[in-house]
């Protein structure tokens, strides 16, 4: 077979990394791709989101399978393109990938299906949310710009004037474009947050391996929301309890209202939850695998990526089990000194040759490109450096020891990511 991935971040790294350990796969095409990824695969100069370039390439190619990486393609429709001029594609169509592409839309599937979720406003006026500030809400609340804003469009406020400044932001100054043309006023949760990716084929769910992202820039959970500074699999807060409810009223729940809707959904869902005191509540729904969640949840899959892949867009997921290794992995983001504000690029790295010989450990390239022969810096994000151990405890500690491996320029990392499992 003959795959094209979409895409040019750590997400799409680890999907090629899996992509090229099937048998099945004899060439791996990006688009467009980064330095790590054209290890292993030939990149390709089209962005994400040139579809008609994409669809052109794949005919022109004959690509068997595109796996797209990326939430905004998917919500711009292509893979409903791709089904169009008769190729076989990976995700959800422009009608199912709403899920993730606003949050209104979502937060009233939830409502109207009765998912467990926080309660919430949808406004599409400033005066009108601000009205409701002043009036009927209660602090600490969340605003939630209603589009894709890159991870970035949730404010927790604190104050009912922080709040206000929240709504200008998103509303009038459109600090996250036309993400903000909605917004979304919710309650306050509080609990362990944990992420559970899964494969749909429309009406059949596999669950994978639950996983904990790392939001804030700064260690302690401070500093700004960022697209994730690490992650950890599998979250010692996801106990077979909590598993046993959202089976029950959150995951399958979600794909038959997707399917009653008439937008049946075909692809992965990513279930962001919080934990709370009142049970399992639905914080975001996703329509891609998360990143870097992927970087944790791929590399302790045991089933063929690809055969997951067609099961979905067939319709027989029902005939595969999903397996993981019985062990735990750790993901640390490696960003530029700045990010997600304003950040250098352009910086060599040194120490990507060392992972080469490492069992259990990888460097997964999220923004990096090729200058003169060499491998340098091309984003805020920059790596993200994997390590499984037999434990959380252990591959904590081998995910540090590996990012003591490389150095450039401005390199910054957390370092408490996975910190939390001491207190499991």
């Amino acid at each position: 077979m003959k795959v094209l991935i979409i895409g040019s971040g750590g997400r799409e790294h680890a999907i090629a990394w899996k992509v090229a350990q099937s048998s099945r796969v004899s060439k791996i095409y990006c688009a467009p791709g980064n330095a790590g990824i054209s290890r292993l695969a030939e990149c390709v100069p089209i962005g994400a989101m040139e579809i008609d370039r994409l669809v052109d390439f794949a005919k022109e190619k004959e690509i068997d399978l595109t796996v797209v990486g990326m939430d905004d393609p998917l919500v711009a429709g292509v893979v409903d393109a791709f089904e169009a001029a008769g190729l076989r594609v990976f995700g959800p169509r422009k009608n199912a990938a709403v899920l993730e592409g606003s949050k209104a839309f979502s937060k009233d599937l939830m409502k109207k299906y009765r998912i467990p979720t926080a309660a919430y406003e949808v406004f599409e006026y400033a005066d009108a949310a601000l009205c409701y500030l002043e009036n009927e809400a209660s602090f600490p609340i969340v605003l939630k710009a209603d589009g894709l804003a890159l991870g970035k469009g949730v404010l927790i406020c604190n104050t009912r004037e922080e709040a206000k400044d929240g709504v200008k932001e998103i509303m009038l100054d459109k600090k996250f474009g036309t993400a903000g043309n909605k917004l979304v006023i919710e309650e306050f949760m509080t609990g362990r947050e944990v992420s559970v990716l899964s494969f749909v084929d429309g009406e059949t769910i596999r669950i994978m391996t639950s996983a904990q992202d790392h939001k804030r820039a700064k260690d302690g959970d401070q500093g700004l929301n960022t697209g994730g500074m690490g992650t950890f699999s599998p979250s010692p807060f996801y106990t077979a309890e909590v598993d046993e409810f959202c089976k029950k009223y959150i995951y399958q729940p979600t794909v038959d209202a997707m399917k009653a809707e008439g937008r049946p959904f075909k692809g992965i869902i990513f279930f962001g939850l919080m934990l709370t005191e009142k049970g399992p509540r639905v914080l975001e729904y996703n329509a891609r695998f998360g990143d870097p969640e992927a970087q944790v949840v791929i590399p302790r899959m045991k089933n063929d990526i690809v055969d997951l892949f067609e099961s979905c867009i067939d319709g027989t997921l029902s005939r595969i089990e999903l397996e993981f290794e019985d062990n735990a992995a750790v993901c640390v983001v490696l960003a530029s000194d700045g990010y997600p504000v304003s950040y250098e690029k352009g910086y060599p790295i040194k120490g990507l040759e060392t992972f080469e010989e490492k069992e259990g450990r990888w460097v997964f390239h999220a923004g990096t490109r090729w200058d003169n022969g060499q491998i340098v810096t091309n984003g805020g994000r920059v790596l993200g450096v994997t390590a499984t151990g037999a434990d959380l405890h252990k591959a904590r500690a081998n995910a540090y020891e590996a990012v003591r491996w490389i150095d450039f320029d401005n390199k910054y990392c957390r370092s408490d990511i996975g910190k939390a499992i001491d207190e499991a």
